[in-house]
């Protein structure tokens, strides 16, 4: 499959002219880079005709001529210039930068984003806006989520309010802070994959599904929106084939933790084999699981604070394609089965649970039936025509 569109996480940093705010921005970002992160950045400039283009190039030519959005594209670089008839939101900007693990805005106070104020002892600014901070509890009206400053006062008004604080030139610790908090985590998808099951005479896995083995389909299905996939399977040595399906995560086949099998067992061993904080769980019979549903599940789950983001609709809950984060629910999992439970959502109890909506899944997966299970032949047989007479999902 092609690659989908992830949506980026997003923090902005706000200060005052002559803060530092814009050196200390281009810090943190390299810090970032140097640490293997994919950043974008965002910069407000506050002032109306500012322009990136040089006068004779072939594109300003283009804009002078009447075209309100010029495209200049090289093998290595993309730039667009766009003429607006009214500012753009941050959001509308940011929900158009897909892929990054973060993106760094400058400025955009009111944009609704976390903000860290930047604020130096020596600007004349920031020693009036500590005094609005000091009688208010505000600076332009609104209160940050924590500030990066060299003003003692500012330091001590953070601690006792509870708001994150770092020196000024603590690039490292504001780059550790935005790594922990904000970074899109990695995602691993678990498909289970079982062994022998009754119902289809044979192993689910290695059932063929339109030409191919049903687990490559769901491996190619899945990878775009896997950092890492894990099959966990009882016959690793008969899937050996998925490692050569050419997609850009890798594999892992994981056995079973438990003699015995059952939902949460299985359950336990995709979270004990899982490599990422963020794990979903997809059942290789769910031959139209979805990975925009999974994108958007684990956007919702970072950005929320759950602890689990799991379908629902007027069926109940769909625990196998759902996201989860990993250590905190394989703590409940292994509770819950120290309890004698069994089923998949016995640890739901147990954990923050937030819910995937049917608005929400039919945004995300409009053409529908990704939680469709295909546990006999006649029913696999029903997908496969489906496919092929109305085209696949």
């Amino acid at each position: 499959m092609p690659r989908l569109n992830k949506p980026s996480p997003a923090v902005s940093f706000v200060g005052r002219h002559n803060s530092g705010k814009t050196t200390l921005i281009c810090q943190v970002i390299s810090e970032l880079v140097a640490r293997g992160l994919d950043v974008g950045s965002i910069k407000h400039h506050g002032h109306v005709g500012f322009d990136i283009d040089i006068p004779g190039k072939d594109s300003y030519r283009h804009r002078v001529a009447g075209s309100r959005d010029v495209v200049v594209v090289s093998p290595d670089r993309i730039a667009r210039i766009t003429e607006l008839d009214h500012e753009v939101d941050c959001d509308e900007i940011v929900q158009t930068m897909f892929n990054h693990d973060i993106v760094i805005v400058e400025g955009f106070r009111s944009s609704g984003l976390p903000v860290i104020e930047v604020m130096r002892q020596e600007n004349q600014r920031d020693q009036a806006a500590l005094q609005e901070l000091l009688e208010t509890g505000r600076i332009r009206g609104a209160m940050p989520l924590g500030f990066a400053t060299d003003m003692p006062q500012v330091h001590e008004y953070a601690a006792r309010n509870g708001l994150v604080h770092f020196d000024i030139n603590d690039v490292a610790g504001i780059a550790d802070f935005l790594q922990e908090r904000f970074v899109r985590p990695r995602v691993t998808v678990v498909i289970q994959a079982g062994g022998e099951s009754r119902r289809m005479g044979q192993s689910k896995a290695l059932v063929p599904f339109l030409g191919q083995p049903l687990i490559a389909r769901l491996v190619r299905r899945l990878s775009p929106a896997a950092d890492e996939i894990v099959i966990t399977t009882n016959e690793a040595e008969k899937l050996g084939f998925v490692h050569d399906l050419g997609v850009e995560c890798p594999i892992r086949l994981v056995g079973d933790v438990f003699e015995k099998r059952g939902a949460l067992r299985g359950i336990c061993t995709a979270f004990e084999a899982s490599g990422s904080p963020i794990t979903a769980l997809v059942a290789c019979d769910m031959v139209f699981a979805s990975p925009e549903v999974v994108i958007a599940e684990a956007y919702k789950l970072h950005t929320g604070g759950a602890d689990a983001v799991v379908p629902r609709n007027s069926n109940g809950v769909e625990p196998f394609h759902g996201v989860y984060r990993t250590d905190r629910c394989l703590w409940a999992v292994r509770e819950a089965l120290a309890e004698g439970n069994e089923r998949a959502k016995d640890f739901f109890d147990k954990v923050d649970m937030d819910y995937f909506e049917g608005d929400e899944v039919v945004r995300a997966a409009p053409a529908g039936g990704c939680f469709i299970n295909t546990n006999t032949p006649e029913e696999l047989a029903r997908a496969q025509r489906l496919i092929l007479e109305e085209g696949d999902r």
